[in-house]
């Protein structure tokens, strides 16, 4: 019986670890594959077509499960604003709530923003909020104009949240300047480094 279990507890052990990366590591490796593919796929990137040639992979911080951390969410519906872009345009958000965590004992707080523009399609339910944010990376080796983080309205409705560092991006016009991308309000500024997620494409 004992070495029954032996070989199960090994088989189990197999299944979470290959070749050193555990099951979760291997999950956001593909995911940076499939970026990188859609990088160099002419047909949709967002690259300028002088610079698909020569790419051969996005910058991205090593993947560490330290930067995939629960989060308490409040709602707290705010007024609608303009967010400053990277151009004039100037799309209408509103606060929907926020999210305080803790990752690497640094305790931080950021706020999610829903489009007012999804408001008026009748799969709001269904809908996104958007994190954009800054930290102290900013400075030297992710993007100076801030990254963002995605999450469904339905990830909310338990009051905890999974904050998974190692899936934020870039804006597009981080890579190409015809593109218009939201500014990270100042109230989205982390007072420390969040060294996960990709980084900045040029020096």
């Amino acid at each position: 019986m004992r070495k029954l279990i032996g070989v199960l507890l090994v088989v189990f052990g197999f299944g979470l670890v290959v070749n050193g990366q555990t099951a979760y590591e291997q999950s956001i490796l593909l995911k940076r594959a499939k970026t990188d593919s859609s990088f160099r796929d002419t047909s949709v990137s967002i690259l300028p077509k002088s610079e698909i040639e020569h790419f051969s992979g996005l910058h991205y911080f090593p993947v560490s499960e330290e930067y995939k951390v629960e989060a308490k969410f409040v709602k707290k519906v705010g007024k609608s604003f303009e967010m400053q872009t990277s151009t004039s345009r100037k799309p209408i958000y509103r606060q929907y709530g926020y999210l305080t965590f803790t990752v690497e004992g640094q305790k931080g707080k950021l706020y999610l923003y829903q489009q007012v523009a999804s408001l008026e399609n009748s799969d709001t339910v269904n809908g996104y909020l958007f994190c954009p944010f800054r930290d102290l990376t900013n400075k030297d080796s992710s993007y100076g104009g801030g990254r963002y983080l995605d999450f469904k309205l339905t990830e909310t409705e338990n009051r905890v949240v999974t904050i998974d560092f190692n899936t934020c991006y870039n804006p597009y016009c981080a890579y190409n300047n015809r593109y218009s991308c939201p500014v990270p309000p100042k109230e989205n500024t982390l007072k420390f480094r969040i060294e996960a997620g990709v980084k900045k494409w040029h020096d």
